[in-house]
């Protein structure tokens, strides 16, 4: 499947293969490799708030489709469990809501929220049974603040892969932001979704694609720092543009911040501005066919539609619109393999030495 290398040194290294874009059984591996080993956005802690509040989703729809689902026991232990019933793979809780106990409605075993098996009519004959097979089976999960996360199988615990954002912007108050819904939006396009996540991590293209994202950033100063599990793009405020406030604790105190630009691989996007925060997550359906969702939470209202993190809509349509065109191209029978710049492009070239670590695996 990996036929290809990306050399540690950009200097000399080419981009990865058409290929690695077009191809659906490299989508597949990618799906299965780096999707099944990340850490994914689930969910506002929120749906599991009180004891006995239940929450089942898929975990990453459209690509992993995992049924999972969140519970609050009577101990006020929050759990995460595969919401496959274990008799014939019923799905157990087919709604959010509150319950005294879990009931698959199929054959009627139960099951404590905390996933333990409760009972099963008409099994007494069963030798061996119950045993801690027929218990609803954990699924990893980890909390940053107000946020639930699941994985399949973490590559790393959530702390790790966090631990360089919360040093350096720990000081924001996130428990206190509050969901917007009414901002929240899903974009689908057809394009690759590793097409987006290489213009995701690098502001080359902002002077040529986004002219009034333009205008807010100084893009000379435009900063990209590369992390473990990662990329940050510090985007410096134009002189007359919104900035954080920072304060002396910070790592960036006296220095015009217009946004946090957080990537976590493969696919989670933290964008911190003055007013809140925008979650964005890519999830790729296809080949060719992306969803983008953006989950929005304010901080201070006051600042919305200011500054850099103002017209996201707009901003996200030029994205789409290139990505679109490039994955058109990178179906030519004239193109291979490109090269990076040096300058501009350290975040792609990072990212795709992280799958190429992904699918070595």
């Amino acid at each position: 499947m990996l036929d290809f290398h990306v050399d540690p040194d950009i200097r000399v290294a080419q981009t990865p293969p058409a290929r690695f874009y077009t191809d659906p059984a490299m989508f597949e591996a990618m799906k299965r490799r780096a999707f099944g080993e990340s850490w994914q956005f689930v969910a506002d802690a929120d749906v599991v708030k009180a004891p006995g509040n239940v929450y089942p989703c898929s975990l990453l729809e459209g690509a992993i489709d995992e049924p999972i689902l969140f519970t609050r026991d009577y101990d006020d232990q929050v759990h995460c469990l595969a919401n496959v019933c274990t008799h014939r793979g019923n799905l157990v809780c087919e709604g959010a809501g509150t319950e005294q106990s879990l009931r698959c409605r199929y054959h009627g075993r139960r099951f404590e929220l905390s996933g333990k098996f409760r009972h099963m009519p008409e099994f007494e004959d069963v030798q061996g049974f119950p045993s801690s097979d027929d218990d609803l089976p954990k699924v990893p999960m980890a909390r940053w603040g107000r946020f639930l996360f699941a994985s399949l199988k973490p590559a790393a615990p959530l702390e790790e892969v966090f631990e360089p954002m919360l040093d350096r912007i720990g000081w924001l108050p996130v428990e206190e932001f509050q969901p917007e819904p009414s901002r929240n939006r899903d974009y689908v396009f057809r394009g690759n979704w590793a097409l987006y996540i290489d213009n995701y991590l690098e502001g080359f293209h902002i002077p040529y694609i986004h002219a009034s994202l333009n205008q807010q950033l100084d893009y000379d100063n435009y900063i990209v720092e590369l992390l473990s599990w990662g990329v940050l793009q510090l985007g410096t405020a134009d002189e007359a543009a919104e900035a954080f406030d920072l304060p002396r604790e910070s790592p960036d105190f006296g220095r015009r911040i217009a946004a946090y630009y957080y990537w976590f691989f493969p696919n989670l996007m933290l964008n911190f501005y003055p007013w809140g925060l925008s979650i964005n997550v890519v999830k790729p359906l296809a080949v060719d066919l992306t969803r983008v969702s953006f989950i929005t939470y304010v901080w201070k209202q006051q600042l919305l539609d200011r500054g850099a993190g103002s017209g996201l809509d707009r901003v996200e349509r030029e994205d789409e619109a290139v990505v679109e065109a490039t994955h058109r191209g990178l179906k030519s029978g004239f193109y291979t393999r490109g090269r990076y710049s040096v300058k501009r492009e350290t975040g792609p070239h990072h990212f795709h030495r992280l799958a190429v670590r992904s699918l070595s695996r």
